[in-house]
């Protein structure tokens, strides 16, 4: 029999009245790669963190390699060949590559000798495992993709044998997650053992052995992935069969909404990123931007919500003109009917620190229905709060619990439920389902058609091809800061794909 790297017995804990995890079994063979899905909130990243010794069980026992092991932090997960690749990566951005890797794992006081050691390691790593990054460069300066690549180096660096990465894929471009993939397969030639958790189904199918499902805490099944289908596995998370397409009818458009002329935006080094673009959104429809992380669709979308200052170009909310180039904010532009939900909600969404109820007012908290007099009305608000949380089943239903302590999908809701319930006339939206499950994905998809056919105005960017041409009307395709083409939702991934890679218009109709 194939020997278990991994078993969790009768694993339970508890945040006070939440049970994150409840008589949970686990074995987890060596050499493969295992699956962990379930919703947001269902308590595989908790499980995980207790593997690698961040939380400890309130019952329950854990073996690696058929031992009993006693982990009460993650040096202890390290000692045993535990390493884990957390969703939000923790580097320290003004460091090396080099300097990340040896953190916490220096052999010298004055740091040469673990430099030398370090820099021979990492040139073995990348030979083996296709992980090629330049040591010296600045964290901070790397593609989310490359800093993801660092923090595998530094679990491989400290000795790993079992590698727990936490929603990997969430933060990457298909193409970045594609060689994430490759870089697995290869650990696992080399006998590693791979933990995966994800939402992404079809990924699981493409890359897992075997894959276990979670919901509401407990562990509801385990397949071999070969043996199971999407369908399955979605209907076992959620407790209900899940929709995987979007259904939409044909859109009723109406006159323009918002209307982008000739903008042209440039980073905080002066390179132009959104390079003289046009287009304009009507009433009742949904307009998709695809394109490749980093082509000039973050910048727009600050500039378009007054966040990012415009070099030139004009553009025009129902009729009348904002000055991007100038005075315009985020208020004045709320104010006026744009509400914008940002690709970035742990930077630019969401203050972490705060309780959901104070998140979900962010922006707004100067409405009357929010005050007493100059004050905040606290009752009103969490009483808002509760309305929205029932509304777009946000877990868990506490409006008082610190918002940092909500999973990356419901985090997500509570943002789309402040901005959608402001009913603004147009909605700009960044990357409305990133690091979001299955059952939540649908759920958002419906709210976003549910707005279109109420006569919103909807912009949408997202990564994610399948959702691009699920949910639009029309797509436009961004390539270097400029819009290269306009299709419609039957366009094929080819088509659009050989858009995002700056193939011509006329080149791509061929």
């Amino acid at each position: 029999m194939a020997q278990a790297a991994i078993e969790l017995i009768g694993i339970n804990k508890s945040f006070g009245a939440v049970r994150a995890n409840r008589d949970i079994n686990l074995e987890i063979v060596r050499g493969t790669i295992h699956g962990i899905v379930g919703e947001n909130g269902a308590g595989k990243s908790t499980l995980m963190s207790i593997l690698y010794g961040f939380y400890q069980a309130d019952s329950g026992e854990v073996r690696v390699g058929g031992q009993p092991a006693s982990i009460k932090t993650p040096n202890d997960a390290i000692a045993l060949g535990i390493g884990m690749v957390h969703q939000h990566f923790m580097l320290v951005d003004n460091f090396s590559v080099l300097e990340n890797i040896i953190l916490g794992a220096e052999s010298d006081a004055l740091l040469k000798k673990s430099i030398v050691k370090a820099r021979s390691e990492l040139e073995r790593l990348e030979r083996e495992y296709g992980l090629e990054v330049d040591p010296d460069a600045i964290i901070e300066e790397l593609p989310v993709g490359l800093q993801q690549r660092v923090e595998i180096l530094k679990a491989l660096y400290r000795g790993a044998e079992i590698l727990i990465l936490d929603e990997p894929t969430g933060v990457l471009t298909p193409a970045e997650a594609d060689h994430l993939f490759r870089i697995l397969r290869q650990l696992k030639e080399q006998g590693k053992t791979v933990v995966l958790i994800t939402h992404k189904l079809r990924e699981i199918m493409a890359i897992t052995d075997t894959v276990s499902v979670m919901r509401q805490g407990t562990m509801v099944a385990t397949r071999e992935t070969k043996k199971t289908t999407v369908e399955e596995l979605a209907e076992l998370m959620v407790g209900r069969r899940v929709l995987l397409r979007v259904e939409k009818g044909e859109a009723d458009a109406g006159g323009v909404k918002l209307a982008v002329k000739n903008l042209t935006v440039k980073d905080t080094r002066g390179v132009t990123m959104v390079d003289d673009i046009s287009f304009d959104i009507r009433a009742g429809e949904i307009v998709g931007i695809a394109g490749v992380a980093g082509n000039g669709q973050s910048e727009l979308l600050e500039a378009i919500s007054g966040i990012r200052r415009a070099v030139s170009g004009s553009v025009m909310l129902d009729g009348k003109p904002i000055d991007l180039t100038g005075a315009a904010d985020p208020g004045e532009l709320r104010d006026r009917g744009l509400a914008h939900v940002p690709e970035d909600r742990h930077h630019v969404g969401l203050v972490l620190a705060f309780e959901e109820n104070e998140n979900s007012i962010l922006g707004y908290h100067d409405d009357p229905r929010y005050l007493k007099g100059p004050f905040l009305n606290i009752e009103a608000i969490r009483n808002d709060a509760k309305d929205k949380i029932a509304k777009y089943d946000i877990r868990p239903a506490d409006c008082r619990l610190k918002t940092a302590n909500f999973s990356g999908g419901n985090q997500q809701k509570i943002v789309l439920a402040r901005e959608m319930e402001q009913d603004p006339g147009v909605l700009i939206v960044g990357q409305p389902t990133r690091g979001v499950d299955v059952g939540a994905i649908e759920f958002i998809h419906k709210r976003l058609i549910a707005m279109r056919d109420q006569g919103k105005a909807v912009l949408v960017v997202s990564v994610e091809l399948d959702e691009i041409r699920s949910l639009s009307d029309r797509i436009l395709v961004m390539f270097a800061g400029r819009i290269v083409g306009e299709r419609g939702p039957e366009a094929t991934e080819g088509e659009l794909g050989l858009l995002m890679a700056g193939v011509e218009h006329q080149e791509a109709a061929e």
